[in-house]
């Protein structure tokens, strides 16, 4: 009589526990996909009646108390006289158009309005003599006509130097007895010139060294 060989028993039963292990498994997740397919209409019956019992206690809560008042007419309110704003408040601005300010019941000290001489003689011959060079008979120098300039300085040519030179050779016995400050600033600037000009500018005779 053949003896049985002991390996081929042993797959054979691993065989079988294998396949009841995974038949298990799959009844197993059977189940589950069943229970997930009901899950959803459980879910949402859930909510809703959840969200109906929040909203019916909130409603009860939050309801304001409401007293209706039937005996306030508008002509009750006119009867009392017109609705007082800002009581006892005093505007200081003058909100009432275009009006003069009062004060006092009385105008502000404000300077009347008197129209200008649009034809006084400073102003109606203004400028005519702007092109008397050109259209003058030729007796006239257009410096002459310089009537808000110093005599002393119309029609002069030169650098403040030789202004300032002129200036006091006309004018330096009188500032110097009436406003020496000014003679004395004068005379220092004029010192000033006579260095800047003759050591720290060029000379155009300088070229030909």
């Amino acid at each position: 009589m053949k003896k049985k060989k002991p390996g081929r028993d042993l797959f054979v039963n691993k065989g079988n526990n294998m396949a009841s292990v995974i038949g298990n498994f799959v009844k197993s997740i059977g189940n589950i996909t069943s229970s997930f397919a009901y899950a959803p209409s459980v879910i949402v019956q859930g909510l809703s009646q959840h969200f109906i019992l929040r909203s019916n206690t909130n409603a009860q809560a939050w309801t304001p108390l409401v007293t209706a008042v039937r005996h306030r007419y508008f002509a009750e309110r006119r009867a009392a006289g017109p609705t007082l704003r800002n009581y006892g408040y005093k505007d200081r601005l003058h909100t009432t158009g275009l009006m003069p300010h009062m004060e006092h019941k009385e105008r502000l000290p404000i300077p009347l309005y008197r129209p200008k001489n649009s034809w006084a003689p400073k102003r109606g011959l203004r400028g005519q003599n702007d092109y008397i060079d050109i259209l003058g008979d030729g007796s006239l120098h257009p410096a002459q006509v310089l009537y808000s300039t110093p005599a002393w300085l119309r029609g002069f040519k030169g650098n403040e130097f030789q202004m300032l030179l002129r200036k006091r050779k006309l004018f330096g016995k009188e500032m110097r007895d009436k406003r020496p400050t000014k003679y004395k600033q004068m005379n220092m600037r004029i010192k000033w010139l006579y260095r800047f000009l003759n050591q720290k500018t060029r000379d155009y005779y300088w070229h030909r060294t």
